[in-house]
């Protein structure tokens, strides 16, 4: 019989280790190095810096005084409507509380045109967020759920739209925040987009009459206070009507 063929050393002169490859001896900055050269990886990173920079203007830029939008929409003229559904949009997916913008709407425009072009406002950020999130962070994502993270992607990529409704009315984040969450998920936009307005009607109402308020204020009474009553019934029963759905046994 022939003799054994001899194990082949290292540079270093030792044997290698069984078990261990170069891969798992790569140092942390080479792993780093070979993720950045992955484009979803590029693409989510450019998502991060995103909001990170969002984050940083929202506490850097000054905010403007409400008593001063009136004059500002005046100096617009008839695009005014149009610069306060775009304006708002922009502020929302820059992460500027929903109810900053409302406030504002309701400022400028009175309780109930400040609540058409508050929810106008949510509606595009919604979109706008939501696309931003589906085209830098979604492929990232989906290469690398497994286990219950790949069970919950599913859950929303099966949600309805009182499914959408009841993320919203969590208080687990800002407006543009859970619209760039979505777009990672595999979430269907339509659902989306209508839950998302659906659950911003009872508080836009709410908050446009306290911004008219401001500027106005013979212009709300004590009235404008329930639609953002009932919304928080609602917004109860959403949530347990979802609960027991969700909670219930599927059919065999």
């Amino acid at each position: 019989m022939g003799r054994p063929a001899p194990v082949r050393a290292s540079r270093r002169g030792g044997r290698r280790r069984p078990g261990v490859t170069p891969t798992a001896r790569r140092p942390a900055a080479g792993r780093f190095a070979a993720l950045l050269r992955q484009p979803s990886a590029r693409r989510f990173g450019l998502l991060l810096l995103l909001l990170a920079g969002c984050g940083v203007a929202l506490l850097l830029v000054p905010r403007p005084d409400p008593a001063d939008l009136p004059r500002l929409a005046l100096s617009l003229g008839g695009y005014a409507p149009v610069a306060a559904v775009l304006g708002g949009a922009l502020l929302m997916v820059a992460l500027v509380p929903r109810t900053l913008v409302t406030l504002a709407a309701g400022a400028i425009f009175g309780p109930l045109a400040g609540t058409a072009y508050a929810l106008g406002a949510a509606l595009l950020a919604a979109a706008l967020g939501f696309t931003v999130g589906r085209l830098l962070g979604r492929q990232f994502v989906a290469e690398r759920v497994r286990g219950r993270l790949a069970r919950l992607d599913g859950w929303f990529a099966r949600q309805s739209v009182l499914g959408v409704i009841t993320v919203r009315l969590l208080p687990i984040a800002g407006f543009g925040l859970v619209s760039y969450g979505y777009g990672t998920t595999g979430a269907r936009l339509l659902p989306f987009l209508a839950g998302s307005v659906i659950a911003a009607v009872p508080t836009a109402v709410g908050y446009a009459a306290i911004g008219a308020a401001v500027t106005s204020p013979g212009q709300i009474n004590w009235y404008a206070a329930a639609p953002a009553g009932l919304g928080l019934i609602a917004s109860v029963f959403i949530i347990r009507t979802w609960w027991r759905a969700e909670r219930r046994p599927a059919p065999s």
